[in-house]
């Protein structure tokens, strides 16, 4: 089992002169339910190289059991030292793929030709991708084959339109994940702010916040188990 996780290169949060990059947990928390589980992991972002942590996401207040094991862990580190860079990357070889969130995505991801390709060509093989908090945003420019926006009539989640006021970012982001996957047709549901929340249709997977983290990982193991 191989799995590719996509992570954002950009670190720049608006114009409030604060960093952003992508949210540890998020990556954290699934890279360890793919490799405890014997998976071999490929990390991916638009720039190649050390992709941007948000630097909130360390801070002790949102440390977690796999975010510490994650900074301990030299081989973990030296894989996110050296991305491949993403333009360079089809679904050729993996199993499946999944994009850990932060606000950077909003800014690169989502608008990265490379991202909604792979994202395209992913689903069309019949492999799942799975994305988590702010993550779902980047599905905004996928089409399906014939054209639709790709969360069309599709059951989804991501981080909610309360959840990024509850961190003063409403008229910072580029646009809320929320609203977007709403205009672009998507059957948008969440649970309580911070609760763990994972949507699955068909493929594709969504998560709702850091704490959904874990469990869209496991949610997509057992996708892959039962394909």
């Amino acid at each position: 089992m191989k799995i590719l996780m996509v992570l954002t290169s950009h670190d720049k949060l608006g114009d409030t002169g604060r960093k952003t990059g992508f949210w540890l947990e998020e990556l954290a928390a699934p890279y360890y339910v793919f490799k405890d589980a014997g998976a071999e992991i490929v990390l991916a972002s638009p720039k190649g190289g050390r992709p941007p942590l948000d630097p909130k996401s360390s801070e002790p207040d949102f440390q977690t059991d796999f975010t510490r094991r994650f900074e301990a862990d030299a081989e973990a580190n030296a894989l996110l030292a050296d991305t491949v860079r993403l333009a360079g990357v089809s679904h050729d070889g993996f199993d499946a793929v999944f994009y850990p969130g932060g606000h950077g995505p909003l800014w690169d991801l989502a608008e990265d030709p490379a991202s909604v390709r792979l994202i395209e060509a992913t689903l069309q093989a019949g492999k799942p991708v799975t994305l988590v908090c702010h993550a779902p945003g980047v599905l905004r420019h996928a089409k399906t084959p014939k054209g639709r926006p790709l969360v069309e009539g599709k059951d989804v989640t991501g981080f909610s339109n309360s959840e990024e006021e509850a961190v003063g970012l409403t008229a910072v982001v580029p646009f809320l994940v929320e609203d977007e996957l709403r205009r672009n047709g998507g059957r948008f549901s969440k649970a309580g702010d911070w609760q763990p929340y994972v949507v699955a249709d068909g493929l594709l997977i969504t998560g709702q916040n850091p704490a959904s983290s874990e469990p869209a990982a496991e949610r997509l193991l057992q996708r892959l188990a039962n394909a």
